[in-house]
């Protein structure tokens, strides 16, 4: 079936996650993996839900409709966004591949 404009989909991310940076912001793309930099430490998930937080910000939906599929306690995760519209999509990596 051919994706539609502004469809629902699911994708699968691949992220970096750098704990303890001095803001929270999205940094691009490097050796296949999003980086994404949080104030928060690694301890207690404190860092995990800062992740998915700045990442269903930047992607306009809300953090429960992210999951960590693999690497909760470590830097390098693999992520599955749910439920986020095509375009959206297709415009965010755009931009963070922009950012390398």
């Amino acid at each position: 079936m051919k994706e539609m404009k502004g469809e629902p989909v699911r994708r699968t991310l691949n992220v970096w996650v750098q704990p303890l940076a001095s803001q929270n912001e999205i940094v691009g793309y490097r050796n296949g993996y999003l980086r994404i930099r949080v104030k928060a430490k690694p301890t207690d998930g404190k860092a995990n839900r800062l992740c998915r937080e700045v990442l269903a910000t930047a992607l306009g939906i809300a953090p429960s409709r992210i999951e960590i599929i693999s690497g909760a306690s470590a830097r390098y995760k693999r992520m599955r966004v749910n439920e986020v519209e095509s375009t959206c999509w297709r415009e965010c990596l755009k931009k963070w591949e922009g950012l390398r």
